[in-house]
């Protein structure tokens, strides 16, 4: 069903704005701008492009466009929390474009398919040393690999894929899924060597002709706190509890399981001990819901599933099984506020959620290196270390700690590692600048809502981790991806041909766009006011009898 648009308007001078007439102040020109899903996306994937192949049908072409920049799409699609959506256009219309559920369908589909890269590419001869097989760590493997680099992963734990194994349930993040992308990755050339971790980074290279080092060891390390307990049942930290559930180890918590904290670890192990047998698994977390680091729909599915979260709630003391917490009150700055009042909670056990570190240990024992306030290693913008040709990114640089940020460094510094290696500097192409709803000219446009996945009731989650969210069909993700309004690139829908009074614009055939004959062009706008994906700026011209 089309819609008209009704709230457009032209100026009211339309004559003196356009320069048509005897003297034409302005013309129209072509230009590509870069879409706001693409300029919000951490691991800089071109979406609009491959959501273009995919709405045609053509999914091994969309998939082999996305993989260019991030070779985990079946992973991403599932734990990506899509910032890409957050800034579609199309958000302001109905619903955004579900890119992640395309991304998903592609990348499910590869692993079905057995998709590989095409690999063209001649061996450099140099070696490269990635320490931790994490996504910041497999993505710069990948893309190292496939411009011709020797590279082996060193992992200390038993099995590759970091914090999207031991950190992200099962029912968010299913193992064959995770296993088959990073099979994926070893098909291409990449050595990973599990139980082996790297003690003297700098003798190891020096020993095995390494070119140089990337490292993304993992903030594996729990957050603590001191909480005066006479007498506490078992206490551990959600990290080492999710990782223990991982390698098949339950670690027995009682019928009821306290989580302390508010981010997205926590919910996950809340979840996780609910489905675990829990029979009474709650949540206390300081702030309020809005001031919560987790995401909203986080909480929202830790709640559908019998979860109850003690919102502005502070530990003060565990008297065996009894907890006393505060309450607490959010101030003008969003910070919490202690207020006297004092409840009591009964719980067996207590998970502490309240962050992650990660492990300097090997990267002190580096000369040159240097560590922030907070544990963090400085890096340049070359995403090296002061130590020569040691490199470092992830959760061990300053940056929000998500797998697509993870991934993005990666890819990142494969192209800075690469550049290193050749003796040159890689420099990023200028960035465009970003189309925004108010730049286009919707005036009619097919109200065509987002295609939703399917999802297991609440009542049928809980009994075990079999996975909480469907895909999509390859007709849902086709009519998905044909959402997409293709801000800011010109697709070739004919409205400026159409539009044109003068015959001025020339079609030039299919994937090849159109040209603008300017002796016949008045610069009356009509081609610009008509397209609706900003595909043409005017311009300011030479005044022209």
């Amino acid at each position: 069903m089309s819609t008209a648009r009704t709230d457009i308007t032209l100026p009211p001078d339309l004559r003196k704005t356009t320069g048509t007439g005897p003297v034409r102040l302005q013309q129209p020109i072509f230009v590509d701008s870069i879409p706001p899903c693409n300029h919000a996306c951490p691991a800089g994937e071109n979406i609009q492009a491959w959501l273009d192949k995919a709405q045609a049908g053509d999914f091994e072409s969309a998939w082999r466009t996305l993989v260019r920049d991030n070779p985990m799409p079946a992973i991403h699609g599932r734990v990506c929390y899509h910032p890409c959506e957050s800034s579609c256009n199309r958000q302001h219309v109905d619903d955004a474009v579900s890119i992640h559920a395309v991304e998903r369908f592609l990348g499910d589909l590869a692993l079905e398919n057995g998709w590989l890269p095409e690999l063209d590419r001649q061996p450099s001869g140099k070696k490269i040393l990635i320490v931790g097989a994490g996504p910041s760590g497999l993505s710069a493997a990948w893309h190292l690999a496939l411009l011709g680099h020797e590279v082996e992963i060193r992992e200390a734990g038993p099995m590759a894929g970091g914090m999207m194994r031991f950190g992200i349930p099962a029912y968010r993040m299913p193992r064959d899924i995770l296993d088959g992308e990073v099979a994926r990755i070893e098909k291409i050339g990449v050595k990973i060597t599990l139980n082996s971790k790297v003690e003297d980074v700098m003798a190891t290279k020096e020993a095995e002709a390494f070119d140089a080092v990337f490292m993304s060891i993992g903030a594996h390390l729990a957050k603590h706190v001191d909480i005066p307990a006479r007498d506490s049942g078992r206490i551990l930290d959600a990290v080492s509890y999710l990782a223990s559930v991982e390698r098949g180890e339950e670690p027995k918590l009682g019928r009821r399981v306290a989580v302390y904290g508010g981010g997205n670890t926590a919910m996950d192990a809340a979840r996780t001990a609910k489905r675990l047998g829990a029979e009474e698994t709650m949540i206390i977390y300081r702030r309020d819901r809005e001031h919560m680091p987790a995401h909203d729909f986080e909480a929202v599915e830790a709640e559908s599933e019998g979860i109850k979260i003690n919102w502005l709630r502070t530990i003060r003391e565990i008297d065996s099984t009894t907890f006393q917490v505060e309450v607490m009150e959010v101030d003008e700055n969003g910070r919490p506020q202690p207020t006297g009042v004092i409840e009591t909670l009964e719980a067996d056990s207590l998970v502490l959620a309240l962050g992650q570190n990660v492990d300097t240990s090997v990267i002190e024992r580096i000369p040159g290196v240097s560590l922030a306030w907070d544990g963090v290693v400085e890096v340049n913008n070359n995403m090296m270390t002061g130590a020569e040709g040691i490199f470092a990114g992830g959760d061990m640089v300053p940056s929000e700690r998500t797998v697509t940020i993870a991934t993005g460094h990666g890819k990142k510094a494969a192209r800075h590692i690469d550049a290193w290696l050749k003796g040159t500097t890689y420099q990023k192409a200028p960035t465009q600048p970003s189309v925004d709803f108010d730049a286009l000219h919707l005036r009619y446009y097919t109200d065509a809502q987002q295609r939703q996945q399917a999802s297991l009731p609440p009542e049928h989650r809980t009994g075990d981790f079999r996975e909480v969210t469907a895909g999509l069909s390859a007709k849902e993700a086709q009519f998905e991806a044909a959402r997409c309004y293709s801000c800011g690139n010109c697709f070739e829908c004919d409205g400026c041909f159409g539009a044109c009074p003068e015959e001025a614009v020339i079609k030039l055939g299919k994937g090849k766009r159109y040209e603008i004959n300017y002796d016949l062009c008045t610069g009356c706008q009509a081609c610009f006011l008509q397209c609706p994906c900003h595909a043409i700026e005017m311009v300011k011209t030479e005044n022209r009898a």
